[in-house]
């Protein structure tokens, strides 16, 4: 059965479903959810192996962003046994108004959580894992040792299973970036999520161009690694903006671009202001490869580690095309 749905995973929480979780947002006008579209449609998750990968979730103690984001993918990563592991809790620092996890004061961390992690990936026979978190501003490295703990962790239980991580900013947290990158994971994605005008209301404990600079940086400590960001339209955003969000990624030589659809949480976050169609998002892939990303995943269901697996075979064959393509260049010159 295909239904036009709005997946909640956590346990009902009052009649906000989730106000209990921002209370920041408590005293916001309510913005009403609106009905989607026709194009966006999730199946209701019923398969074996959905209930399979919750168990193990529930069984080694892990939070994913699968659930805490209510993200609409989740019945089909799930039932393939794909899950994005969110690491050092479930309580984010941030107020973002597009954010479905819970905001607050977090606990310490878990010092055995990088171990659990990668016992979870073995256990499913990953070929590739996203791991994220939320963000950490209490910590003095922001987590950044913690996401190198579980790299490494990763590495050991599964050598075969490729790393793909999704970070927070790092804001003002001096050399934290580096001790992520000297992980050396095989993919380093951190999401705009938005353009830049939109920061003050969207994403206000953020900062566009930090967010840029810190992309750009980890292709200077090391080429090698994929870099990736994804965005959300429907917040308001004009075409024009979005097309200079690609222009400055480029400039940042970020390998892969990710552009979904905003989807409202509850009536206390940011209101969708329009349904982005199909045919636009195709338009922005279009542009977007035009501009010379290795690899544009561009739909109204796409979210950053979505087919994750997938897309990043299609990027490690278009990174080895292109510097195919660049050898065949230099000889027909010489």
């Amino acid at each position: 059965m295909t239904t036009r749905v709005q997946i909640d995973h956590r346990k009902a929480e009052g009649p906000l479903r989730g106000a209990d979780r921002h209370p920041e947002k408590a005293n916001r006008p309510d913005n009403p959810i609106q009905r989607k579209p026709d194009w966006i449609r999730v199946k209701a998750p019923t398969s074996p192996i959905y209930r399979e990968t919750h168990a193990l979730m529930r069984a080694n103690g892990l939070v994913t962003v699968c659930e805490e984001a209510a993200c609409p993918n989740i019945g089909e990563c799930w039932s393939q046994r794909h899950a994005t592991m969110m690491i050092m809790g479930d309580t984010c620092t941030r107020a973002c108004s597009f954010c479905n996890v819970a905001t607050g004061i977090p606990k310490a961390l878990d010092a055995d959580e990088p171990r659990r992690v990668a016992d979870a990936v073995a256990k499913l026979g990953l070929q590739h894992v996203v791991v994220t978190s939320v963000d950490r501003d209490d910590l003095a490295d922001g987590g950044a040792e913690h996401f190198a703990q579980t790299i490494r962790a990763i590495r050991d239980a599964a050598p075969a299973t490729t790393v793909e991580i999704l970070t927070p900013d790092f804001l003002r947290k001096d050399g934290a970036l580096e001790v992520v990158v000297a992980a050396r994971p095989d993919v380093f994605n951190h999401n705009l999520e938005t353009v830049p005008g939109l920061y003050p209301t969207i994403r206000p404990g953020a900062r566009y161009y930090h967010s840029l600079r810190l992309l750009d940086r980890v292709k200077q400590l090391d080429p090698s690694i994929f870099t990736k960001s994804g965005l959300m339209v429907g917040l308001g955003e004009e075409r024009i903006e979005v097309l200079q969000v690609m222009d400055d990624l480029r400039s940042a030589e970020v390998d892969f671009l990710t552009i979904g659809q905003y989807l409202q949480p509850t009536v206390k976050h940011a209101a969708v202001e329009r349904f982005v169609t199909p045919d636009e998002f195709a338009d922005y892939a279009k542009a977007a490869r035009g501009k010379g990303f290795l690899l544009v995943s561009a739909t109204p269901l796409t979210r950053s580690s979505y087919h994750a697996d997938r897309d990043f075979a299609a990027l490690r064959s278009a990174r080895e095309e292109q510097l195919r393509a660049a050898r065949e260049a230099q000889l027909r010159a010489a």
